[in-house]
């Protein structure tokens, strides 16, 4: 049985960051991936170029993960999304922002990404095994046994970093689950999170790619509000998506309401009285043109009236009370019911994983077993669209490989 002083389970971006930064003169660190090759599913993120963090202060980060930031926070301290853009551009491959804060390889070629990852394993001596699916792993001897189809393994250290359970086409499909709850670890409830809204009845599937920037929406759950959000909306056939939606999605179920303000920040009452006001100055114009007037883009200022009730070219004089009432609250709260979400085959990222309150949040070590560290998407952390989630894989790689270094009296080089 081969002797190890750090194992790896999984070559995406968290495991292969880790076994990069644990590996030194006299460690010995074993990557094992499933896969054909490493790197699947980091080839296809941000479609195929590769979001790899977000600009700005990394303080501002904590919020983007809901609830979990917290929890995150020592690791995006100890390796920055600075940090990270540093790393690859000292080894030749330049980043660049976008004009909303995104940050992408110049080249735009995920596989830049992955090919760096690659290039610093080999340099470091780290053994990359491919088509080695871990069945089975057991503490013995103040280690890891990893047993593979083919092979077994012993290492001093186990990380576990195998992804979520989304995009399983690529790997992710929950080994880490079970692995880590082969230990005693609590796996949180796994499911989708960004993704898209699908809508009972969707009104508006002939509007599918129409956006909204910026528009407040809120969502409601047994005639309560559970939050409101503000961000850009977009049609589909189905349902709604873009940003906002899929940066709220972890916090969406099937059967809550979600109510979109084609009013803007405007509340209603006041938006009842403009459009009112338009109305009695303007009885001859139709619905859609006073509503087109009032900013309400025209596909959809076309669409509205009839949804209402409200006959094809009606103008303002002949606009029923009932109709009136109607169409104000379709244009300040929209209500449309969630049937689904979007499943884990089309989802981002997962949902839940990993019970947080098990994990040192200071090191990834689990707070179970000695010598087992996590990383990645395996934790439950899910965070907002643009770079936020392959910044915290990174980030808890990076701190996980330093923990190891700590428990082993070293320090990172």
């Amino acid at each position: 049985m081969e002797q190890y002083d750090i194992a790896v389970i999984g070559a995406g971006p968290a495991g292969l960051f880790c076994a990069i930064q644990g590996a030194g003169p006299y460690i010995r660190v074993l990557l094992l991936e499933k896969n054909l090759q490493p790197g699947v599913k980091l080839l296809i993120s941000g479609t195929g170029q590769c979001n790899i963090t977000h600009e700005g202060d990394i303080q501002t980060f904590f919020s983007r993960y809901g609830t979990h930031g917290k929890f995150l926070r020592p690791a995006l301290l100890s390796c920055t999304n600075a940090d990270l853009i540093r790393f690859f551009e000292e080894r030749g491959l330049p980043m660049e922002a976008t004009h909303e804060g995104k940050v992408f390889p110049v080249s735009r070629k995920a596989g830049d990404v992955r090919d760096v990852l690659i290039r610093e394993c080999r340099r470091r001596g780290i053994d990359v095994r491919c088509g080695e699916a871990v069945n089975r792993v057991e503490y013995k001897n103040s280690g890891f046994v990893l047993s593979t189809t083919t092979n077994k393994f012993f290492a001093k250290n186990l990380v576990i970093a195998t992804g979520g359970a989304s995009y399983p086409k690529t790997g992710s499909s929950g080994d880490g689950y079970r692995l880590a709850a082969s230990f005693g670890h609590s796996i949180t409830g796994i499911g989708p999170a960004l993704t898209p809204l699908m809508i009972k009845n969707f009104p508006f599937a002939d509007l599918a790619g129409m956006s909204f920037p910026g528009l407040p929406f809120s969502v409601w759950r047994e005639n309560r509000k559970i939050f409101k959000r503000r961000g850009d909306v977009l049609f589909t056939h189905t349902g709604l998506s873009g940003p906002g939606i899929l940066d709220c999605s972890r916090d969406v179920r099937a059967g809550d309401e979600i109510r979109l303000s084609f009013a803007g920040k405007t509340k209603r009452d006041t938006f009842a009285q403009e459009f009112l006001s338009a109305i009695s100055s303007s009885p001859r114009k139709t619905i859609k043109t006073i509503l087109k007037e009032l900013g309400v883009p025209e596909r959809l200022a076309n669409l509205l009236p009839a949804l209402a009730g409200i006959p094809v070219d009606s103008t303002g004089a002949y606009l029923t009370v009932a109709g009136r009432t109607h169409l104000i609250g379709l244009l300040a709260e929209c209500p449309l019911e969630v049937s689904a979400l979007g499943d884990l085959s089309i989802a981002m990222v997962t949902r839940g994983g990993i019970a947080l309150e098990e994990v040192r949040a200071k090191t990834m070590e689990s707070g179970l077993v000695p010598g087992l560290f996590f990383a990645g998407e395996v934790l439950d952390i899910d965070g907002d669209t643009g770079g936020f989630n392959l910044q915290a894989a990174f980030s808890t790689g990076f701190l996980a490989a330093q923990g190891i270094r700590e428990r082993a009296g070293k320090h990172p080089s």
